[in-house]
């Protein structure tokens, strides 16, 4: 087995921020640009221009998604609901992460940005069958794709290219490592369930689909040649079990390759990232539009299609290219409480002298309103090896679906590039794994002098308080407070049961309260006193179980819905 990543990292001398960074979304083009859209947000929200509630109290300009100029490259602004966030925030959805500072009132704990680790199996799936090894280049990895569990069958199923853009074959696993390439009989002897040209692709399980035969969708991009010049769009399939595929049911206009597309729940819309090479600095980029069918209507006019995100300038160039990175893809999904954005970084072209693929790697970015995404760390989040030979050694992308909820740990997918030959380096694609703790994209941490943290004012209608915390070598207690700070009885923190545990759901208990059916409906804020420990999330359930009624990506063994809801 080789090694996973080398002992050498580039980014390491860059050390993730303390204080919350900026996000991904583009910058305003001209004089006074970031003035001109800051202006024009506070203008709407001050004439009482109402657009849509958010599940967690934001509240949307009406015009929305926002109509942004050309990218500029430059820092952006925080977005208003950072700045300006609901004077009551609803807590309802979902565990409440620590990706950024909606949540927070005020702290003297430290955030720490947590990165998940290559699994030492990797890599899961090589091109070790004929049909993977058509075309310039042996492919078996996901192009975006999409990796999911599958309830209604009970098992991992993950989509891939199978041969340099020659096909789509499915692999399937019982516990997410060992992976088998089962004969299906799209074409028989094989296990490919679409022969389509394509570049990236789209694979969607719509759990809250009522029509069980639209379970699943494909958004492929597909290449023709019209009047003697290429053209791409997504033409779009759906299937009842994700192997046999019906015929075109949609379309869109014209896009380029390295388009991809995503379920956005928590309002219901299909975005469409559609990739864009600008001629600016800024490079490789996003457009953006949304759509509620996603089938019928998505097709969209370039007018209708705004700027969306590229790279940010806070973006740590590598020392052996000096070129400033830029913005490949983005693979979003519902996590929790949040849209989780799993952003593909360029950051230098292919070597045809020693081999070595073209280098891009995945940075994490998270949004709350699924536009604008916040990014705590700019260090690659799925990271590329820089040893020679490893199934990583280059262009490493994600997985669609973003990760799955397994147990304790969410895993995260993602292809790599060993390398191929001086005429096409960018080969040898194979699929490999990642593991992150539950919640564990970042904590908010104390050592052993003890510090506290209280939330902004929130409301819920919840009866239990629980946490994700490590405090197995200290001691964390809560209390609950009205909206002037006083402390609530009898949730005081001398009646909490100290936590001394390290675990991703723990109940928090007070002597004196059943349960917090008395302050369900109200205003409140939470304060946590940690000492040597760690704090991941936090969430108050309608159920002694913990259940979060938060979204779960991909899913995982042990949920049947999108939500965590059973």
């Amino acid at each position: 087995m080789q090694s996973q990543c080398s002992s050498s990292d580039p980014f390491e001398k860059f050390p993730p921020p303390v204080k919350r960074r900026r996000f991904i979304q583009l910058s305003l083009a001209g004089l006074g640009a970031a003035a001109q859209r800051s202006a024009v947000l506070h203008a709407a929200a001050e004439t009482g221009a109402q657009g849509e509630l958010l599940y967690n109290g934001i509240r949307l300009p009406t015009m929305w998604p926002p109509r942004i100029p050309h990218p500029s490259g430059r820092p952006p602004q925080a977005p208003l609901h950072l700045t300006t966030p609901p004077a009551v925030i609803p807590i309802d959805v979902g565990r409440q992460l620590f990706t950024d500072d909606f949540l927070i009132g005020q702290t003297t704990l430290k955030r720490t940005v947590h990165r998940p680790e290559w699994h030492p199996a990797n890599p899961l799936l090589q091109p070790d069958q004929p049909w993977e090894k058509l075309g310039p280049a042996p492919m078996a990895a996901p192009f975006s794709d999409g990796v999911w569990w599958d309830p209604q069958d009970r098992l991992f199923k993950l989509w891939y290219m199978a041969g340099y853009r020659r096909a789509t074959a499915l692999a399937v696993s019982e516990d997410g490592i060992a992976w088998q390439k089962r004969n299906r009989d799209v074409v028989p002897g094989t296990n490919i369930v679409h022969t389509g040209d394509r570049d990236s692709a789209t694979v969607w399980l719509d759990l809250d689909e009522p029509d069980p035969k639209r379970r699943f969708r494909l958004y492929r991009a597909h290449r023709e040649e019209i009047n003697g010049r290429g053209e791409w769009w997504f033409e779009i399939h759906l299937s009842a079990d994700g192997v046999h595929w019906g015929d075109v049911v949609g379309r869109s206009n014209a896009i380029y390759p390295r388009s991809t597309v995503f379920r956005n729940p928590f309002r219901r819309v299909w975005g469409f990232g559609i990739r864009k090479d600008s001629s600016t600095a800024v490079g490789r980029c996003r457009r953006y539009y949304e759509c509620k069918d996603g089938i019928a209507d998505a097709a969209k006019e370039p007018e209708d299609r705004g700027w969306w995100l590229a790279a940010d300038a806070e973006d740590i160039a590598r020392d052996d290219t000096k070129l400033p990175p830029q913005l490949t893809n983005i693979d979003g999904v519902a996590y929790e409480s949040v849209m989780l954005g799993l952003l593909s970084l360029y950051r230098g072209k292919a070597d045809a002298a020693t081999g070595r693929p073209e280098l891009n790697d995945v940075c994490a970015g998270f949004s709350r309103d699924g536009f604008y995404f916040e990014r705590p760390d700019y260090r690659p989040f799925l990271a590329m090896s820089e040893k020679k030979g490893d199934w990583n050694w280059g262009n490493v992308q994600s997985a669609g679906g973003g990760c799955l909820v397994v147990g304790d740990k969410l895993y995260f997918y993602a292809s790599g590039r060993r390398g191929g030959t001086a005429e096409f380096p960018d080969g040898g694609a194979c699929t490999g794994l990642a593991t992150l703790r539950r919640d564990g994209f970042a904590s908010l941490d104390a050592d052993d002098t003890e510090g506290t943290l209280t939330t902004r004012t929130s409301r819920f209608s919840g009866r239990h308080l629980f946490v994700n915390a490590a405090a197995a070598g200290g001691e964390l207690r809560a209390e609950i407070l009205d909206e002037r700070g006083e402390v609530i009885a009898p949730f005081s923190r001398e009646k909490c049961a100290p936590i001394t545990a390290d675990a991703t759901k723990i109940a928090v208990r007070w002597q004196g309260a059943e349960d917090l059916a008395g302050v369900a409906g109200k205003p409140v804020k939470f304060r946590f006193t940690l000492r040597s420990g760690k704090l991941f999330a936090f969430w108050v359930s309608p159920a002694a179980s913990g259940i979060s009624q938060g979204y779960v990506a991909a899913g995982g063994p042990g949920f049947s819905k999108s939500v965590d809801s059973e």
